[in-house]
């Protein structure tokens, strides 16, 4: 057996992935295409690459199918029920920095708070007769960070593509969503609640609670960890 490495297989993540590593002393690269999703690791042995999308590795590493994975604390946190049980954070990568926050539009004057949020809901449903609706990504965590902030009338509407321009297409009054500068937020002519920020992200390296090892795997993870800490 070998230990599995999952890295986002494009973009900026993937090249700051193997910086990072780079930096101390494991080279990562890409064998193949940008189609082909094969990879090699240099500077230690037992350790392979798996290519994968940022989204999929939580899913990867839930399941055991590798041992460690490179991706955002949003995506865990949202793509795992009880994530702190099937994996856990090894490293903070300090790059990928992004905010899971609750924004509305900027022509809300009275709408700063969570509290203001609330009875703007309760009041646009009694006006148009059907809840407030929210778009988002993250419905799991934008649902317990309302549910845990006491906001209850209100509908998520799911948004894969892009968030921001939901309100002005009229699918939705007010979004969740990540942002790092808030410039599109702005040019969206959006605000951020003062007290909406619902999750602070970055890349993290996380080690998977599921995969099995072997006593030859053990020794190459602790080499490993003991090279990147």
């Amino acid at each position: 057996m070998t230990i599995k490495l999952g890295v986002p297989s494009k973009g900026r993540l993937m090249e700051k992935t193997f910086e990072w590593f780079a930096a101390r002393g494991i080279t990562l690269q890409r064998t193949g295409s940008e189609r082909e999703y094969a990879g090699a690791v240099e500077g230690i042995d037992g350790v392979s690459l798996i290519l994968l999308s940022a989204g999929e590795i939580p899913r990867e590493l839930a399941a055991g199918r590798i041992h460690l994975g490179v991706t955002g604390t949003d995506l865990v946190q949202e793509k795992l029920a009880l994530w702190d049980q099937l994996v856990a954070p090894v490293e903070e990568l300090a790059f990928g920095h992004a905010d899971l926050i609750i924004a509305v539009p900027q022509a809300w004057v009275d709408v700063d708070t969570l509290d203001d949020l609330d009875a703007a809901a309760s009041a646009f449903r009694d006006k148009h007769g059907f809840r407030l609706r929210i778009a988002t990504k993250y419905h799991r965590l934008v649902r317990e960070f309302l549910r845990s902030t006491g906001v209850a009338d209100y509908a998520l509407v799911d948004s894969q593509g892009a968030t921001e321009g939901t309100i002005k297409n009229e699918t939705a009054e007010a979004i969740a969503d990540i942002t790092s500068s808030g410039e599109t937020l702005r040019a969206n002519h959006l605000k951020i609640l003062s007290d909406g920020l619902i999750l602070r992200s970055q890349a993290t390296l996380w080690r998977s609670r599921m995969a099995d090892m072997d006593d030859a795997d053990r020794a190459t993870m602790t080499a490993l960890l003991a090279r990147l800490s």
